[in-house]
């Protein structure tokens, strides 16, 4: 931002992703001067992350809704650091070169953010994290330092309710073996990843809490990806056969991934474990309608969108976000995670 340049954004209640637009302007010697272009950096951690490319959608759908409400051209300069955060900072720096108005970063290494902020903050450049939430310290460093995402834990809670409820309807269903136990196994996210760490703790922790006594047969790192829990599953149907009841994925994609391994085996539906999964992506939900998947926890990637650019709004404009959309502790934008099973699959697709 020019010295001497406000930065005026006004705020209007609009149809955008059932949020809002904002007009983009700046004030110059006394009068106010309508901006025709917004830039924004938005850098990704991995670009064929199936949530990732469906938030990226959701991102690019809310711009195009803008630009229709405002006349203001708004450019989402798009970077995929394809998982090296070395490259992510250089890419940083390049959008500062380039002069966008605000970055918005899913970072590589959450622990790493700190370099990014500096870069921002010499610049002056507003940042909003979303999706991998960065250390509390670092955004603390600096108030317009934001983050937009879904609380891990809760989306552990949620999963782990999915199978709670198809339990206690029908606990024969799941339990094939008539031991009494749900014998499960795990496939996890990113080794040390905080979603991973906080989803697989939960969801397990939830059944237990609730009475229900399980067994972990095994667990694996998938590193969120289909093709390593097809190999990782396959291992297991070898190694565990029927004893697998369950299988608790940490996002959608090594759900999807257990389930190609199941169908590859020739296992019908009756014949395969309980398998959820987390994000709803539309493969997901696919899945579910036709009966493989069990659940799975929608994250919002239209309101993670919608939040990002309303923290846009406020923190270009100068304002309080925290009066302005409800931010929390000064720098967190949380949304929340809601259930998916057949039963409520029509509002989901919605």
């Amino acid at each position: 931002m020019k010295k001497g340049n406000v930065l005026i954004l006004a705020i209007a209640a609009t149809a955008l992703l059932g949020g809002s637009a904002w007009l983009y302007a700046k004030k110059t010697g006394g009068h106010e001067e309508k901006k025709t272009s917004l830039r924004i950096g938005v850098l990704l951690y991995r670009g064929d992350d199936t949530f990732i490319g469906t938030l990226r959608n959701s991102m690019e759908q809310a711009a195009k809704e803008y630009e229709k409400e405002t006349g203001v051209r708004v450019t989402l300069d798009v970077r995929d650091a394809k998982r090296n955060q070395l490259t992510q900072n250089s890419q940083a720096e390049r959008m500062i070169d380039l002069g966008c108005d605000v970055l918005c970063v899913n970072m590589v290494d959450r622990s790493a953010a700190s370099g990014v902020i500096d870069q921002a903050m010499e610049s002056d450049i507003p940042i909003v994290f979303f999706n991998r939430e960065p250390v509390e310290e670092d955004l603390e460093r600096w108030e317009k330092a934001c983050y937009v995402g879904t609380p891990a834990e809760e989306a552990g809670r949620l999963q782990g309710g999915i199978v709670l409820d198809a339990w206690k309807k029908d606990p024969a269903a799941l339990d094939k073996n008539g031991d009494g136990i749900l014998q499960y196994v795990m496939l996890e996210g990113e080794p040390g990843h905080q979603d991973a760490l906080l989803r697989t703790e939960y969801s397990v922790k939830t059944l237990m809490t609730a009475g229900v006594t399980t067994e972990k047969l095994d667990n694996y790192n998938a590193d969120w990806q289909r093709g390593l829990a097809t190999v990782r599953m396959q291992q297991w149907l070898e190694e565990f056969g029927e004893r697998i009841e369950l299988v608790l994925a940490n996002n959608d994609d090594m759900a999807l991934g257990a389930i190609d391994a199941c169908l590859e085996a020739g296992m019908t539906q009756e014949e395969m474990p309980f398998i959820v999964g987390v994000d709803a992506t539309p493969p997901a939900l696919e899945a579910l309608a036709e009966g493989t998947l069990q659940g799975t926890v929608r994250n919002d990637a239209a309101g993670q969108a919608q939040g990002i650019l309303d923290l846009t709004c406020a923190l270009l404009d100068g304002e309080d976000p925290v009066k302005t959309v409800g931010l929390e502790d000064g720098h967190y934008l949380w949304l929340t995670y809601t259930t998916v099973t057949r039963e409520n699959l029509p509002d989901a697709e919605t």
